[in-house]
């Protein structure tokens, strides 16, 4: 578990760092703490900047209660310009410390995501994908005077066109019952217990991300032992998900309540088990709820035993979704067909998961996915 790093001297004055900080929240500046770093030190780096919201007072609900909005003095600029020398001057340190062959994820709003595309273009980064995070259950349009505004936009990107970066296409296909994993994905805002709150039970910070979420893109984009940078650590979902895929991480952020949150939620993280980082892809299922959410979402923990109902089988459900039993693998579906001989199998009413002494199949969790998020 690392430590956090106190307040430090502006990059000028102090020489680079001769070691990588790892698992380790640096309290300060995101260019100033960038600088210190290495070049072509880092394997990945996720950025959730500020979004410039550009607020002009609170918002309200029909009766009158007050929205839990973006308020905070960091998320404000005073002008369009400003905004875009900060985009460029962390632009310029995120490009410099990451490898050739690393890649980039940048996640906004409307408010800012354009300006950070143009800005990451003419930083001479290479898009790959913009992917838009939709939002199961997002907060609704109080005022009634524009569209609901259920998604965000991530912006994924290479040093280079010619760039060598990781794709663990495999992995994804997996995730999503054996399809493509597509560029829109349908996640649930955080909610519940995953949501840091305060004493008064107020958020700890507004825009906290779902861990399904960074979930997704580090099983996609990072291997075991990779080192994940995150300039905007905020509560340190970034830290958590690393440390559960085993990923090594690095965290910024200048607000002393966010790094308290972070160290704190980040230490009572478990790391995955070791045999639940691998698995086969396979095929898809109606409804189309992916097994794989359900591991994201924390539903069904990778290295869960699932069997059949007459328990002549049992299997381990692997980080990416996927099953293994012996020598065999796949998905849900795959491997009880597999299994049985069968040319096809229903895996969620095929596999069970033992709950109070008795076997449950797994069907029951997706409906209770359902109920909760959809």
């Amino acid at each position: 578990m690392g430590i956090v790093r106190a307040l430090r001297k502006p990059a000028e004055a102090r020489p680079a760092l001769a070691l990588l900080p790892l698992d380790t929240i640096l309290r300060g500046d995101c260019v100033a703490e960038m600088a210190a770093l290495p070049d072509k030190s880092i394997d990945m780096i996720f950025a959730d900047p500020p979004y410039n919201l550009q607020l002009g007072g609170d918002l309200h609900r029909p009766e009158g209660g007050k929205v839990d909005a973006v308020m905070d003095h960091w998320d404000r600029f005073d002008s369009f310009e400003a905004y875009d020398r900060f985009t460029r001057a962390w632009l310029h340190e995120a490009r410099r410390i990451l490898k050739d062959d690393g890649t980039l994820w940048v996640i906004g709003s409307y408010h800012n995501i354009f300006r950070v595309g143009a800005a990451l273009q003419d930083a001479g980064f290479w898009i790959l994908n913009d992917i838009v995070w939709r939002k199961a259950n997002p907060m609704p349009n109080f005022k009634g005077t524009r569209f609901t505004n259920a998604h965000e936009t991530m912006i994924w990107c290479s040093k280079s066109e010619k760039a060598r970066y990781t794709f663990n296409y495999r992995a994804m296909k997996g995730l999503n019952d054996d399809v493509q994993m597509r560029s829109d994905w349908s996640l649930p805002i955080c909610s519940g217990a995953e949501r840091l709150k305060d004493d008064d039970g107020h958020k700890t910070h507004p825009t906290q991300k779902p861990e399904s979420l960074l979930y997704r893109v580090l099983l996609a984009a990072t291997k075991p032992g990779d080192i994940v940078l995150d300039p905007f650590f905020g509560t340190g979902t970034t830290g958590a998900v690393a440390r559960r895929l085993r990923r090594r991480w690095i965290g910024i952020e200048r607000e002393s309540k966010y790094v308290e949150a972070a160290q704190a939620r980040i230490h009572s993280t478990l790391p995955l088990d070791e045999s639940a980082m691998v698995g086969v892809p396979e095929k898809a299922s109606q409804p189309r709820v992916a097994f794989g959410l359900l591991v994201e979402n924390g539903m069904v923990a990778p290295g869960t035993i699932l069997m059949d109902v007459k328990r002549r089988w049992s299997a381990e459900v692997k980080a990416d979704g996927s099953l293994v039993c012996e020598t065999q693998g796949g998905s849900i579906h795959r491997l009880g067909a597999l299994l049985q001989g069968a040319p096809s199998c229903n895996g969620w009413t095929f596999w069970h998961i033992e709950e109070a002494g008795a076997l449950v199949a797994i069907d029951a969790l997706r409906q209770r996915h359902l109920a909760e998020f959809v």
